[in-house]
């Protein structure tokens, strides 16, 4: 099938505006530098999204999308494997998805986070929360039917926690090229495996420990 050239305009400008607004953040991200980056008109932008506004939102939702395309949520592990081994299929995604230097999606909501618009907030939630409840939802079957919803919480925050907050300080040693910020993690996948034994020794620990008169 032949691609309109609108379709591929449309392809570049989101493309030039995932780095642009990943770098820089909504508010410091100009159309004028976007349509640069993508070869197109500055009125490319409001005859494809409407607004700068739109196509932020747009651009989040896009490079959430092909990260998605890049590491499937459950890790390529089907569902009729054990809760184990579906929880070690989407933390292994989650880390190597985060680590990924193509990774548009996650800085992009880092800068929103640094300096929030409340622009991605609905589309994020309308991504993000469904994602949480498949996590929430292996965590209790882990820990058993007498854990709180405190309990399976905890456990969720403390799991996700490990994939998020070590790959962020990596990217952001390798951003600012180790200016007192070094690189700690060399091998992604071995990482990914540490956290995966971690959190399942952490969340067998806790049920046993409930079970404990």
């Amino acid at each position: 099938m032949v691609r309109k050239k609108s379709d591929i305009k449309k392809e570049k400008l989101l493309g030039a505006a995932s780095d642009v607004f990943a770098e820089k953040g909504f508010r410091d991200a100009t159309v004028a530098e976007i349509c640069s980056r993508a070869g197109a008109n500055v009125s490319a932008v409001n005859y494809h999204f409407g607004s700068k506004e739109a196509l932020y939102q747009e651009t989040w939702r896009h490079s959430f999308s092909e990260s998605l395309k890049a590491f499937p949520l459950d890790g390529g592990v089907g569902a009729t494997a054990s809760a184990e081994e579906r929880l070690r299929g989407q933390l292994t995604s989650m880390i190597q998805r985060i680590a990924d230097e193509n990774n548009r999606d996650f800085f992009i909501a880092q800068m929103e986070l640094i300096n929030p618009t409340g622009l991605l907030q609905e589309v994020m939630q309308a991504e993000l929360i469904p994602m949480r409840q498949q996590t929430l939802a292996l965590v209790r079957e882990l820990l058993g039917p007498e854990a709180s919803e405190a309990e399976v919480q905890f456990c969720e925050i403390s799991t996700i926690s490990m994939c998020v907050h070590p790959m962020v300080m990596q990217r952001i040693a390798r951003r600012t090229q180790g200016r007192g910020m070094p690189v700690v993690i060399e091998d992604i996948t071995a990482f990914a495996e540490h956290v995966v034994r971690f959190a399942l020794a952490g969340i067998k620990a806790h049920r046993i420990k409930g079970r404990t008169p």
